[in-house]
């Protein structure tokens, strides 16, 4: 049953088209690596898709529901949940502070219960509990004290899946994850990807530069090239296709070859 779709999902710079007409869809309980060269279009369709650019021809839509016209914001609230390649927190509170505000935005709708304080105390005690939840799953509790700004690279990455986890979004959107990350720091978030991805109600894209990280996560890969969509399959039949061979990792068959 397909979750997300785009159909003929379309953007244009000018004379310059970057995504050009990709229709595609994905379904629940998998994780779709999209992959091409640099400038193929991948984070610009993530854009698309989450709203962070307007389209200028196409359809997104999420279980049926067109969110075409719908803001990034409005796109948040109906279940998209995308994390960027540059963090995105408040770096001026601290780690707890930017997880507990991730679970009241996806918990309330802004709606208060009256002026009861102990109404009051009590949702903000819950609120708490589950940001300590998902601090313990990243891994930073003993950092929730700490301004996000004072964190190295690796746990702000690491803090920013969690405030993705916190709105419990339909699907998860990462762009490349794993950015900027040294060899020790990478693989706590590879593995908190891995238990999202046993959720099997929820549906994963992920923009990866790293072959064996797509390797070893991705159900699925396509393949974008100067904004189009020139490869959809299963990771080793598409890693083996010829246009992907040169397109993606440069290699020409007829040179291989000659």
């Amino acid at each position: 049953m397909t979750q997300l779709a785009t159909h003929d999902l379309t953007v244009r710079f000018g004379g310059h088209v970057a995504v050009n007409g990709v229709t595609c869809s994905f379904e629940p309980g998998t994780l779709t690596a999209i992959v091409g060269p640099n400038g193929a279009g991948k984070t610009t369709y993530f854009n698309l898709i989450s709203g962070q650019l307007k389209a200028s021809a196409g359809r997104v839509t999420l279980g049926g529901r067109d969110l075409s016209r719908a803001s990034a914001s409005q796109r948040t609230r109906a279940g998209l949940g995308r994390a960027f390649q540059l963090t995105n927190l408040f770096p001026r509170l601290t780690v707890r502070e930017n997880v507990r505000l991730a679970v009241q935005a996806a918990r309330e709708g802004g709606h208060r219960r009256g002026l009861n304080l102990w109404s009051i105390w009590s949702d903000h005690a819950g609120l708490l509990a589950r940001a300590d939840e998902l601090l313990a799953t990243i891994a930073l509790k003993d950092k929730q004290d700490e301004l996000v700004a004072s964190l190295p690279h690796g746990d702000q990455r690491k803090l920013e899946v969690a405030l993705l986890m916190a709105l419990d979004p339909q699907v998860f959107m990462f762009d490349e994850p794993t950015a900027g990350m040294n060899a020790a720091e990478a693989p706590v978030i590879l593995d908190l990807i891995r238990r999202l991805k046993a959720d099997k109600s929820k549906t994963i894209l992920l923009v990866e530069h790293k072959m064996d990280v797509v390797r070893e996560l991705a159900d699925r890969i396509i393949v974008l090239h100067n904004g189009t969509l020139v490869a959809d399959g299963k990771p080793a039949e598409v890693i083996a296709l010829p246009v992907v061979q040169e397109a993606y990792l440069g290699v020409s068959p007829q040179r291989e070859s000659a």
